[in-house]
């Protein structure tokens, strides 16, 4: 071999806007799924326990999304809204991810009045 493997300049911020874009394309899939979803991280998160999507299902506050990837936008937005923030990592619940690992979250108190 004569030429070395060529490793393209990174973009800043192209992540994130991709991420974005991938965020808001995802939030229109169904846009009722979602509402529940919000309202059930509200629920849960006044609990103030640690939890993971697996439990809003589990405790019956919300169904299956459409898509798996409808899952983070609502987390997101509950996280940026100051409702629940990151309580780190921990194996899914769910048999259907096989114990991949996922986010888990704590309410912050706001979710009383949200």
């Amino acid at each position: 071999m004569t030429s070395q493997l060529q490793i393209p300049t990174p973009t800043p911020g192209a992540g994130e806007a991709a991420k974005a874009d991938g965020v808001a394309r995802i939030g229109h899939l169904d846009p009722e799924w979602a509402a529940r979803c919000d309202k059930a991280i509200r629920v849960m998160a006044a609990l103030r326990i640690v939890f993971q999507a697996a439990d809003l299902i589990e405790a019956g506050l919300v169904g299956e999304p459409p898509h798996p990837n409808c899952w983070g936008p609502r987390f997101v937005k509950a996280s940026n809204a100051g409702v629940i923030e990151a309580a780190g990592y921990g194996k899914s619940k769910r048999a259907t991810v096989h114990a991949s690992i996922c986010h888990q979250w704590i309410g912050t108190g706001a979710a009383v009045a949200a």
